[in-house]
């Protein structure tokens, strides 16, 4: 089995699912008392919050390239990033490692694909939304990628950073958020991408008129699948 390195904390409120379906994944495979082998860096999320605001994009890729080399030093096999938005200095972080990253962009294309989707919804930070770094990554998969309207988009952002990222479950954004969904399938998407790691603690699958496809679980199922590849 391999080694797995987790950076986390962005939040850590979606950390935990990220540990968990690893290790359930891991049981499921390989039975009895089996669990993954996983080594966790959690990051101070509000100074990755505030290079997000000010657009020091980086020193992001500093902090979480620290972070990558030293769990690669600690024995990690792949980095995980547990996390959509901070897959956008993936690129920056890569000459920095002799190991994969398992990006959360291509397990998500891959899934999509799998299910023959070809027009996805995405959500996510306005970040997330807004930029290339991850839309071109599902382009370049034949997925074709639609967002919110401006005013949803900042919606949707809102609810990410003042209350999941907080731990607050609130059902008025989750009815927001529903009818956000039902727009995106009027404009012709096939499914809804929850583009950040949060968002499946606030949208379930019957909250949702179009298919889930929820990143957290897609990327800790896809880590555990190549920690247990051959």
């Amino acid at each position: 089995m391999k080694t797995l390195g987790l950076i986390g904390g962005m939040s850590w409120e979606s950390t935990i699912p990220y540990y968990r379906i690893i290790n359930e994944a891991v049981k499921e495979r390989l039975g009895g008392l089996h669990s993954a082998r996983i080594i966790l860096y959690s990051v101070e999320f509000a100074e990755i919050e505030a290079c997000q605001v000010s657009g020091d994009w980086a020193r992001s890729a500093e902090i979480l390239s620290e972070a990558a080399v030293k769990l690669q030093q600690a024995g990690a096999d792949y980095i995980v990033i547990c996390t959509n938005t901070m897959h956008k200095v993936v690129p920056e972080m890569l000459p920095k490692l002799q190991i994969p990253i398992i990006h959360i962009a291509d397990a998500t294309a891959a899934a999509l694909k799998k299910q023959g989707m070809k027009k996805a919804a995405l959500l996510g930070t306005k970040y997330t939304m807004t930029q290339d770094f991850y839309k071109q990554r599902l382009v370049d998969n034949g997925i074709e990628v639609v967002v919110p309207e401006a005013g949803d988009i900042e919606i949707v952002n809102d609810v990410i950073y003042n209350e999941l990222c907080r731990g607050e479950i609130r059902e008025e954004s989750r009815r927001q958020y529903a009818e956000i969904i039902s727009k995106l399938k009027e404009a012709g998407a096939e499914g809804v991408i929850l583009g950040c790691t949060e968002i499946g603690l606030l949208v379930r699958a019957e909250d949702s008129v179009l298919p889930v496809f929820d990143t957290t679980v897609i990327h800790a199922a896809r880590a555990a699948e190549m920690a247990l590849e051959d």
